[in-house]
């Protein structure tokens, strides 16, 4: 690594990221089903039909993953809550258990010195509440505030930050729109109504963790750099509706109360009544924004209807998800969202990373690459203004990838997926020199 803490403005935190269903092991605590139960048993939808029923048996392995977090020298762990693991039918009476693992967990990250940033829903939406129509459901922004003041009264006097949902795209409009993960729908109405009710679930929870005193709030976007694949005016003006429906539309939503008009172009006319009335609660003021960020996509224009894009080939070096490794969208999406939505807001970089075939006996230099210069590009964004304060790597070991199964491979420690022992990677080690280092 070629970066080190001082080369970050004081008080920079660098942390590790992870999420519930990838991790805890669902089939443990009490916890109810979910629409990702569902979508992976469904045939063709997940590799191997593959679950997260134990996933890294995270439920029972917390202390030993929190000593792996406390050993790396990270500042920050950034987890999430499971929505089916404290209220099991969505609604109603409280699983106990879960809210005592939730205990457990966040105790144990302060015991370490660790600081615990929660986010509530990382897309395991209890199977009860999907059953209703899910995020389609005008209703969702009230279950979402119930589930918010259910495991903040518990847990919120002691996290360090908070955001409600993580990333809004992937809840919205892949999940319905390309259907590519839970519900896997392909509908440009559910599309239309997820991507507006995520935005609104977001705002009450932030209402709520308002109400119960909490501070140190914010949104959790993720983003793709989108270049167009020619000068040719339909691959500019593609590129322009790909870049609006991925990176604008949450965005505009969070901080102008607008949708850009390359989005409407397609979706108004499937908002649900009443759309434009929701932005003073989905603009409720943050304290903070978060940046996800991979790659990039070459994007030309397709034949069909609305929204009449396509990927192009790629022509850089890919990750093992087949992602371009382009450090430069970072540094610009940084630059961009200050400028352009955030202002002076505090940016985090929460989560970077990159999928590689690790083997434990193989040091993981790929990745060591790839978050030297991704950091390289954080500092070059600060370096031009953008007022960010943290970043945290993706992910803090190898787990569950959704529709991809456990074959893609994110994380600084590598995980035996037959034994579940933990094993550090090279990257791990790497990190954990300098974080460590200078921590003090």
């Amino acid at each position: 690594m070629q970066a080190s803490r001082a080369d970050f403005p004081e008080g920079f935190l660098f942390g590790v990221a992870t999420s519930a269903y990838q991790i805890e092991g669902h089939a443990f605590g009490g916890a109810g089903p979910t629409h990702w139960d569902s979508f992976a048993a469904t045939p063709g939808n997940v590799v191997r039909a593959e679950n997260g029923e134990r996933a890294c048996d995270h439920y029972h392995r917390f202390e030993e993953d929190l000593d792996l977090i406390s050993g790396l020298g990270a500042d920050v762990y950034r987890f999430s809550t499971s929505w089916a693991r404290v209220l099991p039918d969505g609604t109603g009476q409280p699983n106990h258990e879960g809210l005592d693992f939730y205990d457990r967990l966040v105790d144990g990250m302060l015991a370490r010195g660790i600081r615990p940033a929660a986010t509530l829903y990382h897309w395991e939406l209890p199977q009860p509440l999907a059953d209703k129509g899910g995020w389609r459901n005008a209703d969702m922004p009230n279950w979402f505030a119930d589930f918010t003041q259910t495991v903040m009264s518990r847990i919120g006097d002691r996290v360090w930050s908070a955001a409600p949902i993580n990333e809004p795209w992937c809840v919205g409009w892949l999940s319905h729109f390309d259907g590519a993960h839970a519900p896997g729908l392909r509908d440009i109405r559910a599309t239309a109504r997820a991507m507006h009710h995520v935005l609104k679930s977001h705002g009450a929870a932030i209402e709520v963790m308002r109400g119960l005193g909490m501070k140190n709030l914010g949104a959790v976007c993720n983003f793709e750099w989108a270049a167009p694949a020619s000068d040719d005016p339909a691959d500019m003006a593609a590129t322009a509706r790909y870049d609006a429906i991925y990176n604008r539309f949450f965005l505009g939503g969070l901080f102008k109360g607008e949708y850009p008009p390359e989005v409407l172009e397609g979706l108004e006319p499937h908002l649900p009544k009443g759309w434009q009335d929701d932005f003073a609660l989905i603009g409720t003021p943050l304290d903070w924004i978060g940046v996800n960020y991979y790659t990039r996509k070459r994007i030309r224009a397709g034949d069909g209807p609305w929204p009449a894009y396509a990927e192009a080939e790629t022509v850089l070096p890919l990750t093992q998800m087949g992602w371009e490794i382009y450090p430069d969208g970072l540094r610009d999406f940084l630059l961009r969202t200050a400028r352009e939505y955030s202002g002076d807001l505090p940016i985090y970089v929460t989560e970077n990373g990159m999928a590689n075939p690790d083997l434990p006996d193989r040091p993981d230099t790929e990745r060591i690459d790839y978050l030297d210069a991704h950091l390289s590009a954080v500092r070059e964004a600060i370096a031009g203004g953008a007022p960010v304060s943290g970043y945290f790597v993706w992910s803090l070991m190898d787990n569950y990838e959704w529709s991809l199964g456990y074959e893609k491979r994110f994380g600084l420690v590598h995980v035996d997926f037959e034994t579940l022992a933990r094993t550090p990677k090279a990257s791990y080690e790497a990190l954990a020199r300098w974080w460590r280092a200078q921590a003090s």
